[in-house]
């Protein structure tokens, strides 16, 4: 018989279509109105029930719900993307170059909590005592000055894991390590200094991480600061050593640089240059990706405009790839981890007071929609008493476990 040569157009719409087979999660609608009867298919993991009512999601958003719920992408799609699922480290993760040991971690983390099983997460961060001051961060509430009460609320919240220093997470390492998630945070920025600088320095190594049973490390690049190279170089060291030793990696990939705030719009969460921040942190490694939640865009020509110069993009990206709707905004963070490879999640963002669970709740449903794989958030949930903040961590959670928060 003879053989039947394929040209490179063929051969790549073959790939694409077995690529589209593999890349989906569980099973999603595209609508907020459109339901089905098809249930994720969640393995053996017993999901949670959820407690947020359709009408109690709708009062929290308030005059955005139709807009946030009813929203359908049209930028990239959904079909392109590498989405959450319970069987995410088999379908995208075990492609990759990360060890067994990796996996397992990466496995253990999205099977933890009251989302275990949905390929989503919920994680408690604590490192605000260094970077925020321990005074400022647990003075309304004394009792999180004891690292066992933040794990304990991280535990009784139904967090997949949780976020802290290596000295937080060391005094109570053998009580829990071996239980429930650690991720410990490698380097911070302090605020004790004189004056008050802006620069992420570690506290603590890779190997203590490891010895202490963490099962992930994390850490902070300050991308556009003039300290962001020797960051760059130190955490690249750190990851590969973390991958070595059986840890996944989780990168908060903040902008940080004084000229970043133009006449009153910040573009630290600007959608184009947030992505690219992301970027830079898949090129690291990182298994996870932290963003803050996109407010704005065209970062690029706002900081052009300033001197003349300032990075590169293209007319494209703000056309045809984003639009000023949130979900389409945080859709390109997304884009820029690899098409969902490295997982996105956004933080919570600081405590506002009466309207943190809106807006917890707000900012889950944009990730969810967008593609996202989850929430982190701290002080919301720990400057308050731990029934509180458990409940407000279960609200958060409630969105992912929602049939009715759909992919846009």
């Amino acid at each position: 018989m003879p053989t039947v040569k394929l040209g490179p157009v063929k051969l790549w719409r073959i790939a694409r279509e077995r690529t589209r087979r593999v890349r989906s999660g569980a099973p999603r609608d595209c609508s907020y109105a459109a339901q089905t009867d098809a249930k994720p298919n969640r393995g053996d993991d017993t999901v949670a029930t959820v407690t947020m009512t359709s009408n109690r999601l709708e009062e929290l958003l308030g005059r955005e719900a139709e807009d946030l719920l009813s929203h359908r992408c049209e930028t990239i799609s959904a079909d392109d993307l590498y989405l959450p699922g319970p069987d995410f480290v088999d379908r995208v993760m075990v492609e990759s170059d990360r060890s067994t040991n990796v996996l397992r971690n990466l496995q253990w983390l999205l099977h933890s909590g009251r989302l275990s099983g949905t390929g989503y997460v919920s994680i408690l961060p604590i490192d605000q005592g260094i970077e925020h001051s321990a005074g400022a961060s647990f003075a309304p509430n004394p009792m999180y000055f004891d690292p066992n009460n933040l794990v304990r609320l991280a535990i009784e919240g139904g967090c997949n894991a949780i976020a802290s220093t290596i000295g937080a997470l060391g005094t109570v390492s053998r009580t829990y390590a071996h239980r429930f998630p650690f991720i410990v945070k490698l380097n911070h920025n302090e605020l004790l200094s004189y004056p008050n600088s802006y620069d992420q320095i570690f506290f603590g190594t890779v190997q203590r991480a490891h010895e202490l049973g963490a099962a992930g490390v994390g850490a902070t690049i300050y991308f556009g600061s003039p300290e962001s190279r020797r960051q760059i170089v130190e955490v690249k060291d750190a990851f590969e050593e973390a991958h070595r030793l059986g840890m996944f990696t989780v990168l908060w990939c903040y902008m940080r640089n004084s000229s970043f705030t133009i006449d009153g719009t910040d573009y630290h969460v600007a959608a184009d240059l947030t992505g690219q921040a992301n970027h830079l942190g898949v090129t690291l490694q990182a298994d996870i990706i932290k963003q803050k939640l996109p407010e704005t865009n065209r970062g690029f020509a706002a900081v052009s405009a300033l001197n003349g110069s300032y990075g590169k993009t293209h007319k494209l990206v703000y056309e045809q790839l984003t639009t000023e709707h949130p979900i389409d905004l945080t859709r390109y963070q997304l884009a820029n981890c690899h098409m969902g490879r490295s997982p996105l999640i956004n933080s919570g963002g600081a405590s506002s007071g009466d309207s943190d669970l809106a807006e917890a709740v707000r900012t889950a449903v944009i990730n969810k929609r967008a593609g996202g794989t989850g929430l982190i958030s701290g002080r919301k949930a720990f400057q308050r008493p731990i029934e509180q903040g458990a409940a407000l961590l279960n609200a958060i959670q409630d969105v992912y476990l929602s049939d009715e928060v759909t992919i846009a």
